[in-house]
């Protein structure tokens, strides 16, 4: 396949994964399975004008942070994979620790107030990152960029706990499944601006280029690569999610009897009951609930899995010589597809077979996990292999984590306490996080000649640790989701509207 890949045309290569996208999309779309609710055809295309805005708004937010990883490629030794971790690292600290603060606010102020602080605020830290490149302004690149993407980081914290506050009142408990995966859709898109899209504005700002337009190269025929034109990596998204702050204000909603209609979402369960409580009470009946814990310990292990696939794919790929293969080429839109349909299978799923329980599915997806990354280990010195059995794993790992954090939130924490619940959920999912860049900093291959790192990381038998550094967290993941296979919150029959 990667040999195919190549020996297309130029011109084939840049159009080919578009049109593999739109396909999925639209294939997706079409299929969509449907829960019949009694809802009206005008409440739809009302409840249509609030989750799209949404959905697009947190894309952008997506490309607004992982547009850290295409600079740092960029730059080469200007931005070390140390200095990286150390930004990146500071970062998901940041953001994890942000859900104590801003699950609460975001029940007290609601989505739409929120998804807008998230997308403003994430657009001006982008801005100033962009401005530190753009300008060459005097300062540590390290220290400046730690600073920039914290606060980044913590504004798009916002960012998911809002989507799922304003989703709650506007989807029974047995079509959050499936909405679950439209929204997966956009989100997915996201990864695909960050990565293929944030590439190609490098590949067309982020060079030297002579006075005829063609890119510079040094004596060892490697490109110069220009630092300003690298800043528009950053502003693009900053002036992308400014538009759509505007977009949000004008279209989204908290509730539907905000816009004359009501809804039964079909919630039963305790949190809904009586009055509001205060966060602190709330938190405590939350990380004592069997359910809720339960679902952290999952995401913790999404968190890890997640981020070991997808920051380390890339840099496995290029060490090895891999980087001109079809799936390292289009990583991103093979993650964004990758997203769309495993959100797509997981809420489809989880709500016409298995009646809303969302453990069995994460059951299912944690076991191809597991046994992808089992698949890794053994075939280690196949690096061909593994771009499409990391795209496989993607599907599997991006399907639980949208269905627990954007679904299973909403059911066992109710939509009061929404933002609370999600909050407490993507803690943990970005506590794993962090545990995948301590343990995978110290057990990859490196060319840094110290105690920890001798492996030759071009040689790809010496990338068995990335898969080991997998496996135990897969099967952590996969007991706690058969610990939950029978969860599933009492549900109220439906009311027309």
């Amino acid at each position: 396949m990667s040999d195919f890949w190549i020996s297309l045309p130029d011109w084939l290569q840049e159009l080919l994964p578009i049109a593999i996208l739109l396909a999925v999309i639209a294939g997706v779309m079409r299929t969509l399975p449907r829960v019949d609710m009694g809802h009206t055809a005008a409440f739809r295309r009302r409840r249509a004008l609030n989750w799209v805005p949404l959905g697009v708004t947190y894309a952008f937010l997506y490309m607004g942070r992982y547009n850290l990883n295409v600079a740092k490629t960029a730059l080469g030794d200007a931005m070390t994979k140390q200095d990286f971790a150390t930004i990146f690292m500071v970062g998901t600290l940041v953001y994890g620790v942000s859900f104590i603060i801003n699950g609460p606010l975001t029940d007290r102020l609601g989505g739409k107030v929120t998804i807008i602080i998230a997308a403003v605020g994430a657009a001006i830290t982008n801005a100033l990152m962009g401005a530190v490149l753009y300008f060459q302004i005097d300062v540590d690149l390290v220290t400046s960029f730690t600073v920039l993407y914290a606060l980044n980081m913590y504004f798009q914290s916002f960012g998911a706990v809002s989507i799922v506050k304003v989703k709650a009142p506007w989807f029974h408990v047995r079509e959050r499944g499936v909405f679950g995966g439209v929204f997966g859709i956009l989100i997915s898109l996201g990864i695909y601006f960050a990565y293929d899209l944030g590439g190609k504005i490098v590949e067309r700002l982020g060079y030297v280029r002579d006075a005829v337009g063609q890119v510079v190269v040094d004596a060892a025929g490697e490109k110069l690569v220009s630092v300003p034109g690298i800043g528009w990596v950053f502003f693009i998204p900053a002036i992308l999610l400014v538009i759509w702050a505007v977009i949000d204000s004008f279209l989204v909603v908290d509730h539907p009897e905000d816009v004359g209609y009501t809804i039964d979402t079909g919630d039963a369960n305790a949190y809904d009951d009586g009055p509001a409580e205060s966060p602190r009470r709330m938190f405590g009946k939350m990380l004592t609930n069997p359910i809720i814990l339960t679902i952290c310990a999952i995401e913790f292990c999404s968190g890890y899995l997640r981020q070991a696939i997808m920051q380390w794919y890339l840099p496995f790929a290029k060490e090895v010589g891999a980087a001109d293969g079809f799936v390292a080429s289009n990583w991103g839109m093979v993650l964004c597809v990758a997203g769309i349909l495993g959100g797509m299978f997981a809420g489809a799923v989880s709500d016409h077979v298995f009646q809303s329980r969302r453990g069995p599915v994460a059951a299912f997806l944690y076991g191809i996990i597991l046994v992808g990354s089992g698949l890794m280990f053994f075939t280690v010195a196949s690096p061909g292999l593994h771009g499409w059995l990391v795209a496989f794993m993607s599907l599997s790992i991006i399907g639980v984590h949208g269905m627990l954090s954007g679904s299973a939130s909403i059911d066992f924490g109710g939509k009061k306490n929404t933002g609370l619940a999600v909050g407490i959920i993507d803690g943990f999912v970005y506590l794993g996080t962090g545990l995948h860049a301590l343990v995978l900093g110290l057990v990859l291959p490196s060319k840094a000649q110290d105690a920890l790192h001798r492996a030759d990381p071009t040689d790809p038998a010496n990338w068995w640790t990335w898969a080991a550094a997998m496996v135990p967290v897969a099967l952590i993941g996969l007991f706690f989701s058969v610990r939950m296979w029978n969860a599933r919150p009492p549900m109220k029959a439906p009311t027309p509207h």
